[in-house]
């Protein structure tokens, strides 16, 4: 990075979190006229810049939505390609993980991903436990519906249990039960490749994040983009429901 290319950035006001729906890896491959798999090698090297990007300029959060629970329904040959991909990127970047003091977490129904990425996956997050500069969140199998579920089991099971009164349950207690527990609200949702929806992502943890959508396909997407929409952020008036100060 330049020293210019963030001149216009105020470093008070950048987002704690950003949260990403990396979409259009196979439209990349597709005009390309190249398989699919091949754009989600290359959505693997704007991950690094994004990721290089945040740590460079501070931002404590980033959550990468890198796998859906409705992703399993693809192709099966897309889905073990997909697996092998997420297994070496795990390996291949715990180096920058450590060098650059940031911890990976994941999210999702974990359990369900093949035990050689499972495997790799808790290797690295125990390897980086430590670091506190940065957090990566890749979501993984994951869908905002079935963590509200997962929520309202957990709350019912403490409320069955005697150890929540159900007068009690506010809408302050429910971050403690998804999935994103610890974790702040996004400040800042951007989806790429101009599909204008959420796609069943921190459906609760969204709700005052500040949104924008590109058109740019994921593998097409860099630090120069991110800069001019962290800009945008910026400009904008956050007001909550409420009325300007």
């Amino acid at each position: 990075m330049s020293a210019s290319d963030h001149d216009n950035l105020d470093i008070n006001k950048l987002p704690l979190h950003v949260a990403v729906i990396m979409d259009g890896n196979g439209r990349w491959a597709q005009k390309r006229l190249l398989n699919r798999v091949k754009g989600h090698e290359k959505g693997s090297e704007s991950v690094r810049v994004i990721v290089k990007t945040c740590r460079e300029l501070n931002i404590p959060y980033l959550t990468l939505y890198a796998f859906s629970t409705e992703n399993w329904d693809r192709p099966k040959a897309e889905v073990s390609a997909l697996m092998t991909l997420l297994n070496r990127f795990l390996k291949t970047e715990e180096k920058l993980m450590l060098d650059n003091n940031i911890r990976l977490n994941a999210m999702g129904q974990i359990e369900r991903l093949p035990d050689t990425v499972r495997k790799t996956l808790f290797e690295t997050m125990e390897k980086t436990r430590n670091n506190n500069a940065m957090q990566l969140n890749l979501a993984l199998s994951y869908g905002s519906r079935a963590e509200i579920v997962d929520m309202v089991k957990k709350i019912a099971t403490d409320v069955k249990a005697g150890r929540l009164d159900p007068g009690s349950i506010s809408s302050d207690m429910i971050p403690d039960y998804l999935y994103t527990k610890d974790i702040p609200d996004p400040d800042l949702l951007i989806r790429t490749s101009g599909e204008m929806r959420i796609s069943n992502f921190l459906l609760w943890q969204i709700a005052y994040s500040e949104i924008y959508f590109t058109d740019t396909l994921w593998p097409d997407f860099g630090r120069e983009e991110f800069i001019h929409i962290l800009e945008d952020f910026q400009g904008r008036e956050r007001r909550y429901g409420k009325v300007p100060a």
